[in-house]
């Protein structure tokens, strides 16, 4: 692992880590804040700082073990060093680290190997909650989820094609791959702030994982449907549908935060889809009026997120059996709720980003016991050990004339 050796980059470092760990704050963000402070930094100590603070949240309790409890000493340089030595590392000549004991860290981090929640830097609840819904598999799936994610872009074909933007960012010397499979997707080929390209900002492209990029093709769009994306959020999904539409249509993007709904607005303005209207659902009322009136209806559900542990490591030390049991419930009202916007004959897609039955298919299943006027068409359980992508869940439905 290459370290490098400037003090401030290691004070930036541990004030990011506090907002994380302290003041609940998401890495991106608090990343974000640490980058404005310290504007003289460059590419090189930016992405150094950002890769090691990722690294550090997603091996949070691994690494607490081999510091001998460094965090709830707040001893941060400590916690730090020893991510270092795990890695093989060497230290930078920097005082902190001075009275740093490697061989007392490796010694610590061989015994947390021999304890699988530790080993896995999970805590011990989520670790028993995956053990009882995947077995065997639970393992392998957190393995390939402690792995950082690959940086998967969608080319936006309302504003672009694919040759034309892998020639222009080509231009700029960033490489990207097609991804088989994927009708729309390429992966970086090295690590680039793509969000500062020109190309971004004209909207030809989207940052979207491969997995993600099948929900709206699953949809079945077609240019002049209505379409509702009942749990929209910021619109990744909306984007994509609006562009399967060619523009043509409506679709309505629902979500119960306007502040979600502002940034769908914006990205949507960026990215040229003009069929997309914001609905803020702040009452039953709202959706009543829409009783039966869509061709289609995605519902990409609030869940655990556990298939996209790698792109949000943080969300690992806040899920625990009450938050699953909050969110089979309201995964249970959402689907009662917005299934009722779908026209006789149209389809209902409920998607998660998890990987537990328990969200998936054993919520399909309760769904469809309780509305025999559903069928299910199909369904598709995307494991991120398999695909080296995102975890996902898909379900397809037809509601009956």
């Amino acid at each position: 692992m290459e370290v490098l050796p400037y003090h401030n980059l290691y004070v930036g470092m541990i004030e990011t880590l506090e907002s994380i760990f302290e003041k609940g704050d998401y890495s991106d963000k608090a990343l974000e804040r640490t980058f404005k402070k310290n504007r003289l930094w460059g590419s090189r100590d930016r992405g150094f700082v950002a890769e090691m603070v990722y690294d550090m949240v997603r091996w949070k309790r691994t690494i607490d073990f081999a510091s001998a409890n460094a965090l709830r000493k707040r001893h941060y340089w400590d916690f730090i060093a020893a991510w270092i030595v795990m890695n093989d590392g060497r230290l930078p000549d920097l005082e902190e680290f001075k009275k740093v004991k490697a061989q007392k860290i490796k010694g610590n981090y061989l015994q947390a190997l021999r304890i699988p929640a530790i080993k896995h830097s999970i805590s011990d609840e989520l670790f028993e909650i995956g053990q009882k819904e995947l077995g065997d598999q639970w393992i392998t799936e957190l393995e390939a989820m402690n792995q950082a994610a690959p940086a998967v872009l969608r080319v936006n074909t309302l504003r672009t094609n694919e040759k034309e933007l892998k020639a222009e960012l080509l231009d700029k010397e960033i490489r990207i791959t097609k991804l088989k499979r994927f009708p729309d997707a390429y992966v970086l080929v090295e690590k680039e702030n793509l969000f500062l390209t020109e190309e971004f900002k004209k909207g030809y492209f989207e940052m979207q994982d491969a997995n993600s990029q099948l929900v709206a093709p699953f949809v079945e769009v077609e240019p002049g449907m209505r379409v509702a994306d009942a749990c929209a959020g910021a619109g990744g999904k909306s984007l994509h549908l609006a562009a399967l539409m060619e523009n043509k249509g409506n679709i309505v993007s629902m979500d119960i935060h306007q502040w979600k709904l502002n940034e769908l607005k914006r990205r949507a303005k960026r990215a040229g889809a003009h069929n997309i209207q914001t609905k803020l659902i702040d009452s039953t009322k709202v959706l009543k009026r829409f009783n039966k009136s869509f061709d289609r209806v995605l519902i990409d559900a609030p869940c655990t997120g556990l298939g996209v542990l790698r792109r949000n490591p943080d969300a690992k030390y806040k899920l625990d059996k009450a938050t699953l049991e909050r969110v089979l419930v309201e995964q249970k009202e959402i689907l009662e709720t917005y299934s009722k916007l779908l026209k006789p004959e149209g389809i209902l897609v409920y998607v998660t980003c998890s990987i537990l039955p328990s969200e998936n298919s054993e919520q399909v299943k309760t769904f469809l016991s309780n509305h025999p006027e559903f069928t299910l068409v199909e369904e598709k359980t995307l494991m991120p050990a398999e695909t080296g992508f995102d975890g996902f869940y898909m379900a397809k439905m037809t509601k009956k004339a």
